[in-house]
């Protein structure tokens, strides 16, 4: 999908940024990318669930466990996954380097990594790479360390926000990588969001777990989960407000700021979805429950015939109601409602596109629409964003490692 970003210049105060090329991508494009704290900042973080995890998310998931990171290293070009322990061992060797060049302390620097699996990271190539992000450090090089991260991505992705706390003005700023091999509850992303504001542990976890379900966790692309997949939410308090904690008044707005940042890069990695032409919304009301409506918008979502259907713009209804069918919820096929935006498509278990093909097929062929299924079994709702699927998609997949 063509998507056209306005480079802007992105600054979070106390926060530095450097990204620089050191030969781990063919392209010979940016592949390691450094972010530091001014001082150590309040984090959470959230990490694949594969049982397969890559090195720096083995290493990432025991040293985000204190609450605090001052400094986050990234290369793209190899993800350091399946590597055993060597791999390991050459991430505490590059979150070293960092320490040593910075005066950080390692135990607050977080590794991750992200390219192709199962090939050992060459260590001198790498840690001159390093030591380059070291030196190029700088306030505005938001941009850098971003192209840093990129892998397939077609565009970068970056978000902001502000709102005022009290007098004082907070910063959000977010950016991700992530194209392919994308699924709920994760993806093959890595995204970092950063802040100025002084915030509780508590209530940055609790901002970031109510924002996953309608972000990064409702995500599809191809039903893949990467063993890279990382999260990380800094707030190291340059902003001077009054520290926001669960019953702060300014914790709504927050809470409320962070989740728009996570939309809007979640949007923009279904967007890039390798090969999309289409990002289509699937949303599910009135199933008997929560999990069952996720049951049924996953299954849609990850559906190869309504991911092809949706790249054909083909407005028919029966891939939908199939997927939802067998999805394992439990409702009565005979009340479902099937709508195409605003238009009807299904009607209480009947299929009536052909009576408004023409509108039907306007909303299909649009870069944009929902799908909603309304099943009348109960309150439950849930929502997934998919892509549709290409014939790009097969291309760029066949031949990704040679």
């Amino acid at each position: 999908m063509k998507v056209s970003v306005r480079k802007r210049r992105v600054v979070v105060p106390g926060f530095r940024f450097g990204g620089v090329a050191c030969g781990l991508k063919q392209s010979g494009k940016r592949d390691v990318a450094l972010i530091v704290s001014e001082r150590p900042a309040t984090a959470v973080g959230v990490f694949t669930t594969n049982r397969v995890k890559a090195a720096p998310v083995l290493l990432g998931q025991k040293r985000i466990a204190d609450g605090l990171v001052q400094a986050i290293l990234v290369n793209s070009g190899n993800a350091n996954a399946y590597t055993g322990r060597d791999g390991v061992a050459v991430a505490r060797l590059m979150t070293r380097r960092v320490g040593r060049r910075l005066g950080i302390d390692e135990r607050l620097i977080i590794p991750s990594s992200t390219g192709r699996i199962g090939c050992q990271m060459p260590r001198e190539r790498v840690l001159a790479g390093v030591d380059g992000a070291c030196d190029d450090l700088s306030d505005d090089g938001f941009h850098r360390a971003l192209e840093g991260i990129m892998t397939t991505d077609a565009f970068p992705k970056y978000a902001v926000e502000t709102f005022d706390a009290g007098r004082q003005r907070i910063t959000l700023a977010g950016m991700a990588k992530g194209a392919g091999m994308i699924a709920p509850d994760m993806a093959t992303m890595l995204s970092y969001v950063l802040t100025d504001a002084d915030v509780s542990r508590a209530a940055l976890r609790k901002a970031m777990e109510s924002a996953l379900p309608g972000t990064f966790n409702a995500i599809v692309v191809d039903g893949d989960m990467s063993t890279n997949d990382t999260l990380l939410v800094l707030a190291n308090g340059m902003a001077g407000n009054r520290r926001i904690d669960l019953a702060s008044r300014s914790f709504a707005p927050f809470a409320a700021a962070l989740a728009a940042v996570m939309r809007k890069l979640a949007r923009m990695i279904v967007k890039d979805g390798e090969g999309a032409t289409k990002l289509v919304d699937v949303v599910v009301r009135g199933a008997r429950n929560d999990a069952d409506a996720a049951r049924v918008a996953d299954t849609i979502a990850r559906s190869p015939l309504c991911k092809t259907a949706f790249y054909g713009a083909d407005p028919y209804a029966g891939r939908i109601v199939c997927a939802a069918g067998y999805s394992g919820a439990r409702f009565d096929p005979g009340k479902l409602d099937v709508f195409l935006d605003d238009v009807q498509v299904v009607a209480r278990g009947n299929e009536i596109v052909g009576t408004v093909e023409k509108r039907a097929s306007r909303v299909t062929a649009r870069p944009e629409f929902t799908v909603r299924l309304e099943l009348h079994a109960g309150r439950g709702s849930a929502m997934r964003m998919t892509s549709d699927l290409t014939v790009d998609y097969v291309r760029f997949n066949s031949d990704y490692r040679t």
